[in-house]
């Protein structure tokens, strides 16, 4: 009789995809094992009524997952790799990285909007642009001063849903997010790298297990593409460096071609009056090393001044 393995995951819709697509490509990989999702609520689901940045940073959407898996409740955390902190919990281990979907953020008018050629420079002047993320922020106020920010908050459909009823002209969203759950044909612009730099590992998914559980850690490992894990080694080594949970906003993106690998990285004041950007390129098998060296740069250019007055960052939708 095949094993069975436990699959922890949150409940948003985004997160039951998630869980559903790493299930069905175990099963396809071991037909003889068998594969069930269990739904744990995360301190980021139950505290609805007040902004993200007051939650407690890095760790709202996973902490409770890890939890289980150190536990033995589950064998198998399926996480948004953005949400995990950079720092993995002594016994667990990221297994595996699958490849990346679209890692840029998305532009989204309302419904019956004419979408040709939409960006974030041409809104009009004052528009109301929805997103809880700071990294969002501080590049659109840096891009466009005169844009009114107003907090968002929701499920995917319950986003959309209040763009379209008129709360706000348009929104920031992921893009790998709106295409996992067939919103694709929504997104009026992906916003190119060079314009609003991702958030470090968006559009990843990092499957977490037990660093012992060979048997599962076998499975697992079959999911993992070496090009994304290149990528985000280099983004989220970056961002620990940068000194991890007490961040100001922080955006990293890693493009990987053959046996090099191009990390941008970028830290801002969150009124987008000061932001710092620069780039490195190196060897794939150094990718953790070149997003340490990209933060000591930023830090020696001033970002060490910003990060010691800025609100901590935490997960973004």
């Amino acid at each position: 009789m095949g094993k069975q393995f436990i699959i922890g995951s949150r409940g948003s819709k985004l997160a039951l995809w998630q869980s559903e697509w790493v299930k069905a490509r175990l099963e396809a990989l071991a037909p003889e094992v068998s594969v069930r999702i269990e739904i744990f609520k995360t301190s980021g689901d139950i505290r609805l009524d007040v902004p993200l940045s007051t939650i407690g940073g890095q760790g709202a959407f996973t902490k409770e997952l890890e939890v289980a898996l150190l536990d033995g409740r589950v064998d198998i955390a399926v996480h948004s790799l953005k949400d995990l902190p950079t720092v993995t919990p002594e016994g667990l281990s990221i297994t595996a990285t699958p490849e990346r979907e679209d890692p840029r953020d998305a532009l989204v008018l309302p419904a019956g909007a004419d979408g040709r050629g939409a960006s974030l420079k041409g809104l009009a002047a004052g528009a109301v642009v929805g997103t809880s993320s700071l990294r969002r922020i501080a590049q659109l106020k840096h891009l466009r001063p005169d844009i009114r920010i107003k907090d968002l908050r929701g499920n995917v459909d319950t986003r959309l849903r209040k763009l379209d009823e008129g709360e706000y002209d348009a929104l920031i969203l992921a893009s790998a997010g709106l295409r996992r759950l067939g919103f694709g044909e929504r997104i009026s612009a992906a916003i190119d790298a060079g314009e609003m730099l991702p958030a470090v590992s968006q559009g990843a998914l990092g499957i977490e297990t037990r660093a012992d559980d060979a048997r599962t850690n076998a499975l697992v490992s079959q999911l993992d593409d070496p090009r994304t894990r290149a990528a985000v080694l280099a983004e989220r080594a970056l961002l620990r460096s940068l000194g991890g949970g007490c961040q100001v906003p922080i955006a990293a993106h890693a493009t990987v071609e053959g046996d090099r690998i191009n990390l941008d990285g970028l830290v801002a004041t969150l009124d987008g009056a000061e932001v710092l950007r620069d780039r490195l390129e190196g060897e794939t098998a150094e990718a953790a090393r070149l997003g340490e060296a990209l933060a000591a740069r930023l830090l020696e250019r001033g970002a060490a001044a910003l990060l010691a007055d800025t609100p901590a960052q935490v997960p973004e939708p």
